[in-house]
């Protein structure tokens, strides 16, 4: 017999629910409990709250017979405040219990039973005064809503239950469910999926790419620009452009190797398609399909400053434009399938290729190669840059259909360099300066991050009101950033204390977020606070007046920088509103007191209106933040040799005076004598003896360093006033081992490792030249280096410099100081794998931003040895280290 099918939910009292049935009848009773619990709320209500199961969210069917027992479970996590739809089928030596039709999960018994049915059928409980031992532990009974209640197939009538036509029923609202369903409207945003509790919901947002209460917050990076500046290498990045926005993230190839940051979108075209060869269609459609949407890509194109996509049209017989006068017999289609008739290396409104513009046509009659109309085979080729029109979607190819017409199309990624809103900025010259901006909607879900730096002890950052409400971010004091807002359940403030001053004129990050669940604030990298928002009262924000950034309504208002503010997703264009208000000038210097510490190993960081760049020039390194090694691998009979003068000047030239100085300021000999060196390079060999460095006078100083025949190390000094060259054995294993190893020598006077004779002079008197790999010098050279000289430095050797001087790297990079430069035989860069990881790589766990690790290649293996030598006769001011 059927017995029933309903569906049942919370109401507002609990959260917990018991639908029981009772059939009466002569030897069975058959009982359903629905069990879900959160001991918090059901305490009020139950007498023996313990019983209470805090896992069970499941149907449990119990078949009672003399003293048999069936006891069957089905479904799982019922309590989630939907409805759900519970089905019981019993018949002779057969019952089969179904949640929600779901046949697969539904539990079957074929155990002998018989089923009879009585008189009386209760519904979500039962009186207490039956004497049954059992009732007790359904006294408290199912709180929540039922609906299509069905017995045998029959439809329950519950007017005829409310008007006492057809049974009985107490503490029961009839034709009406009063359960708020949290969930509907759905306040998880981005694909969220929203659960809820009895008096809350949840948002589950595993697999969005968002985070946060309500998965508003992306978990990636604006840009690549972005990445960059947290020390992130060249590779494939997932970026959300608009952050919270609509848009979602979207994976590009962020390309680092340059002072400007190149974004890549890739598409599915082949290079050099062929479209055409007797082809009966007269047009033929090429369709690009990007690795985003075409929103996506135009929220990279907007904020970039210059974007550029190559596309090239290979013909024969097969006309491109028809210039000069004719109608295109191709174009292309770009942003908001607009058209257009210009090709790469021309500009809008030009029908013309570039070589039309360079007047370099191969027939000077038309403006394109591929109009002349050749039956051989011409190109017209060139970059699109014009961004506001990028990218191409179609190419449209015509004039194909003639007997030998043929044509072949290659359109490349597009590459868009840099980000106008990570650097937008705007400066504010006094407590009353503002800029304002149209109303903030922020009604149930709203973000507001930005960058700021000040050397003031408080102002107001932005305000915006309403009749009541309010949403405001300020910096209350040198340490404390507050968040305040009212959504008519009465002023709320968030304060983040800093343990260190705010007001230090550095670049700091201010992250506020508030929605339906909660209110946070994050400054930095300190922890975030957080303030839960009330279960019952008002949930949007609502605002009337101007967004107002700076002072408002008599405060005090931010004196300082701000930069990259974005609310809900959008960047305000900071600069372009400050170039028409008094107070507040756009852009803002400064950016090297935050980010100069980027520039690694002597690089200078320099100022630019909206950012900062490293100069490398003056080191061994090469790259965005100088990290880069600069090397080369000498085969055997090779060698470089850099001249401390220019070409065809003295000896006494001030310009490689000042090169060949240290950074000490102090020296001015002017026969360029030296009372220090630092020293510094990396090298890797097999083969021994050798010279990896060797530097010459036009007196008997010099200084080398030499892997001797057993493979260790050694540093030879004559600055003169002894007998004999002073020689310091550095290291006893062999280093000749095919590994890198890094050396760093400083010498001040007569101190180095050891101290060198008292006898010695403390000048290295008038260096002539550097050599790398062998030297080759006129007069007379060591015994024991000329044996090392033959055949020579076989290896790699990186990243050398000699005070200011990198002579490797002035030998592979044009500079003004190329031309001192020889080299014998081929240079081969490499950096000889000596670079140490600057920032140590996150796992793919960890790092939700880099993708295809696993594609990446094999870590190196470097091993670094620090050996600090004692000497007696070291001054204090002078420590001394070898790698």
């Amino acid at each position: 017999t059927k017995l029933f099918s309903t569906a049942c939910i919370y109401d507002d009292n609990v959260n917990f629910y018991v639908v029981i049935i009772l059939i009466i009848m002569s030897c069975y009773h058959i009982k359903i409990v629905v069990s879900a619990c959160s001991l918090d709320f059901i305490r009020p209500y139950l007498m023996s709250w313990e019983r209470c199961n805090k896992h069970l969210k499941i149907i449990n069917i119990r078949l009672n017979k003399m003293f048999q027992r069936f006891l069957f479970f089905v479904g799982s996590g019922l309590n989630d405040g939907q409805w759900h739809e519970v089905r019981f089928l019993a018949k002779e030596n057969f019952a089969v219990l179904t949640i929600d039709g779901d046949e697969a999960s539904a539990v079957r018994t074929n155990s002998p039973l018989q089923v009879k049915t009585g008189e009386k059928y209760f519904f979500g409980g039962f009186p207490v005064q039956m004497n049954d031992s059992d009732h007790s532990l359904f006294q408290h009974s199912f709180q929540g809503c039922m609906q299509f209640i069905h017995v045998d197939d029959q439809l329950v009538d519950l007017q005829a239950v409310e008007q006492g036509k057809l049974g009985s029923f107490a503490n029961v609202t009839i034709d009406m469910c009063a359960i708020i369903d949290r969930c509907v409207p759905n306040h998880c945003e981005h694909g969220g999926k929203c659960t809820q509790t009895w008096d809350s919901f949840k948002c589950t947002c595993d697999g969005t790419g968002y985070s946060g209460a309500t998965c508003h917050n992306s978990i990636y990076e604006l840009s690549c620009e972005a990445y960059k500046h947290l020390g992130k290498t060249s590779n494939n990045y997932w970026i959300d452009p608009d952050g919270s926005g609509a848009l979602g993230p979207l994976k590009v190839y962020c390309n680092m190797t340059e002072d400007k940051v190149w974004t890549t979108v890739y598409h599915d075209l082949p290079m050099q398609t062929s479209v055409g060869g007797n082809s009966l269609e007269k047009l033929s459609v090429l369709q690009l399909n990007y690795s985003a949407t075409m929103d996506q890509i135009s929220a990279i194109t907007n904020s970039a400053e210059y974007c550029e996509q190559f596309i090239s049209y290979s013909c024969k017989m097969s006309r491109l434009l028809n210039t000069p006068e004719g109608n295109p017999y191709t174009w292309w289609v770009g942003k908001a399938n607009e058209k257009h008739y210009y090709w790469g290396g021309s500009g809008p409104g030009i029908q013309k290729c570039a070589c039309g513009i360079e007047r370099n046509c191969t027939d000077p009659k038309y403006y394109c190669n591929c109009d002349a109309d050749y039956k051989q085979w011409r190109k017209d080729t060139g970059m699109l840059s014009y961004k506001e029109h990028l990218p191409v979607s179609q190419v449209v190819v015509g004039d194909i259909d003639r007997p030998g017409s043929e044509a072949k199309i290659s359109v490349g990624p597009v590459r868009c360099q840099g980000d106008r809103n990570y650097w937008n900025a705007a400066s504010f010259f006094t407590s009353s300066s503002y800029l304002h901006f149209s109303t903030f909607q922020g009604e149930t879900s709203a973000d507001i991050s930005f960058y700021f730096k000040t050397s003031a002890s408080d102002g107001v950052f932005l305000e915006n009101l309403g009749n009541t409400d309010f949403i405001k971010l300020e910096l209350k004091s040198a340490t404390e950033v507050s968040f305040s807002f009212d959504v008519g359940n009465g002023p709320v403030e968030i304060v983040v204390r800093s343990p260190s001053p705010l007001n230090d004129d550095q670049w700091h990050r201010v992250n506020a977020e508030r929605n339906v669940k909660q209110a946070s604030l994050q400054v930095d990298q300190l922890p975030v606070e957080v303030r839960k928002a009330p279960t019952e009262g008002h949930t949007r924000l609502e605002l009337y007046s101007q967004l107002y950034v700076g002072a408002a309504g008599g405060q005090r208002g931010f004196l300082g920088c701000i930069r990259s503010l974005r609310m809900n997703g959008v960047t305000l264009d900071l600069e372009e509103r400050a170039k028409i208000t008094l107070g507040v000038k756009p852009g803002c210097s400064g950016h090297c007191t935050s980010y100069g510490m980027y520039c690694a190993n002597g690089g200078k960081c320099v100022e630019k209106y909206n950012g900062y760049s490293c100069d490398c020039s003056g080191t061994a390194y090469d790259g965005p933040f100088c990290i880069k090694d600069v090397g080369a691998f000498f085969e055997e009979g090779m060698w470089l040799r850099y001249n401390f003068h220019s070409p065809g000047t003295s000896m006494k030239d001030v310009v490689s005076r000042t090169l060949l100085s240290s950074a000490d300021h102090e020296i001015t000999v002017p026969d360029l004598s030296l009372n220090k060196e630092e020293l510094s390079f990396s090298f890797s060999t097999t083969k021994s003896p050798c010279v990896l460095l060797y530097i010459s006078s036009y007196t008997q100083d010099y200084m080398a360093v030499l892997v001797k025949p057993s493979g260790t190390l050694q540093i030879r000094y004559n600055l003169g006033g002894t007998r004999e060259p002073y020689n310091i054995d550095v290291e006893h294993r062999n280093m000749a081992n095919g590994q890198p190893h890094t050396v760093n020598i400083t010498r001040n006077g007569r101190d180095i490792v050891y101290s060198l004779p008292s006898t010695s002079d403390t000048q290295f008197n008038s260096p002539k030249a550097l050599f790398l790999g062998k030297v080759i010098e006129i007069g007379k050279i060591d015994q024991d280096i000329y044996k090392y000289n033959t055949p020579g430095f076989t290896g790699c050797l990186s990243r050398v410099q000699f005070n200011q001087i990198a002579p490797l790297k002035a030998a592979l990079r044009p500079t003004n100081i190329s031309s001192h430069v020889h080299i014998q035989g081929e240079l081969v860069e490499s950096n000889c794998g000596a670079s140490p990881l600057t920032i140590p790589p996150m796992s793919a766990a960890t790092d939700p931003w880099h993708l295809d690790s696993g594609e990446s290649g094999a870590a190196r293996h470097e091993c670094r040895k620090e050996i600090y030598l004692p000497s007696p006769q070291r001054k204090n001011d002078y420590s001394e280290a070898i790698y």
